[in-house]
């Protein structure tokens, strides 16, 4: 085993590099403060790997490795979670399957062995399958008449049309009704390999422990073999409205433009001028000028979208359909505002006091540490990210933001998706 320390005096916690004998890699915070142990990993590889045809097949996977694995039927394995209070539980985006573990310290070896069952054991049994089929299906079915999730899908179909992020990681009733078995099978023995796997574990267990168990668990998954090839995207259709009919009362609004990606080196000065946009909940530009000064929607904001294949800024909102227009150009406005004066020193100053001082928040739970430290991991940013990450906004300039903004908010176009019936546009 080998380990070194990367922390900072500025760093919310001291994080460990630990290499198990066998190789494998994980981010380790001890604490005794509980007596707790956290743990959160990722696989490179999500629904954007979905076969051709079947999107869904990731996010079905998530859902079923907890539902019966090796000796265990879905019953008995999940009456062993509960018996013990063992939380797990796993997920499916764009690019990633991932997980979290949270156990009480007396039963992590329990705890470790029923992870290790789900990942390398997972039986797919038939029963599961049409089981988490039939409650997806009737997910999708649900949300055909929910106008946030129609927008957001119509979204992402016209902004990355033909790309596999245009595809809903939930799939399509046709799509799910499709999977089978074998899908399944597939891609769990593409994705959940040792060599695309990130692992951060937090919580009241040494490294000669961790390591053992680091072995035990992902020591025993196979080796990774090459994935297809994510092709870079760059959001499109912007300039264009797109309506999604939907018979209700209000309107929901997601609108978008370009991005930058959290390892771009500008990214730090974009994440700075968002929360100036859109990203400070009740002191952002939007949240003043939509819903404070004029009161046309309850919440407006935006927040940075960071794909391993494309990056956009994100936007959302809703309001009376008769006054869609008034708040579409009320944003358009602001932000043409913003890029043209850019924010006061003042306004500036305030952003990167509040980033900074809030950002110690994310650590205050072995669960949030855990999963904070497995993103940065998988960004590839380096262990003393958390050290340094301050320092970064604090360094941010009225230049940064001009540069940032020129590249964010370019000529101000947007893609605007709709769902509902907006008048007077």
């Amino acid at each position: 085993m080998t380990a070194s320390v990367a922390a900072h005096s500025a760093s919310p916690t001291k994080v460990t590099t630990l290499a198990s004998p066998s190789g494998v890699e994980a981010w380790h915070v001890e604490s005794d403060v509980v007596p707790l142990i956290a743990v959160a990993f990722t696989f490179e590889g999500g629904s954007a790997h979905d076969p051709e045809g079947k999107p869904g097949v990731a996010q079905m996977l998530a859902r079923l490795l907890d539902e019966g694995a090796g000796d265990f039927d879905s019953d008995t394995f999940q009456e062993h979670l509960a018996a013990r209070a063992i939380e797990l539980s796993f997920n499916a985006g764009n690019d990633a399957i991932g997980g979290s573990l949270k156990t009480l310290v007396k039963h992590a070896d329990e705890a470790f062995d029923l992870l290790r069952l789900a990942l390398v054991e997972p039986r797919f049994d038939q029963d599961a399958i049409e089981r988490v089929r039939a409650q997806t299906i009737a997910g999708l079915r649900y949300q055909q008449n929910d106008p946030g999730v129609m927008a957001t899908r119509r979204f992402f179909e016209e902004g990355f049309a033909g790309h596999p992020y245009s595809r809903s990681t939930s799939g399509t009733l046709e799509s799910v009704a499709s999977i089978t078995r074998d899908d399944l099978v597939a891609m769990h023995r593409a994705i959940i390999t040792r060599g695309r796997i990130k692992i951060a574990v937090v919580g009241a267990i040494n490294a000669e422990r961790l390591s053992a168990q680091l072995d035990k668990v992902f020591g025993a998954l196979p080796e990774a073999k090459p994935l297809t090839i994510i092709e870079p995207a760059v959001l499109g259709n912007l300039g264009s409205r797109f309506v999604v009919d939907l018979d209700v009362p209000q309107s929901v609004i997601r609108f978008g433009m370009q991005g930058i990606a959290w390892r771009d080196p500008s990214f730090i000065p974009a994440y700075v001028l968002n929360h100036i946009l859109g990203g400070g909940a009740f002191t952002s530009r939007l949240f003043q000028e939509v819903r404070e000064k004029r009161g046309l929607a309850y919440s407006v904001g935006t927040s940075l979208v960071s794909y391993r294949s494309a990056a956009m800024t994100w936007g959302y909102t809703a309001t009376k359909n008769e006054r869609v227009g008034e708040a579409l150009q009320v944003i358009a406005d602001e932000m043409a505002r913003l890029r043209q004066d850019g924010p006061s020193d003042e306004e500036l100053q305030k952003a990167k006091d509040y980033l900074i001082g809030s950002y110690a928040l994310g650590f205050d739970t072995s669960t949030k540490i855990a999963h904070t430290l497995v993103q940065i991991a998988f960004e590839g940013l380096g262990v003393d990210y958390i050290g340094h990450r301050n320092g970064l906004v604090g360094a941010v300039t009225q230049a940064d933001i001009r540069a940032a903004a020129d590249r964010v908010l370019g000529d101000g176009r947007m893609l605007t998706v709709i769902a509902g019936r907006p008048t007077g546009l």
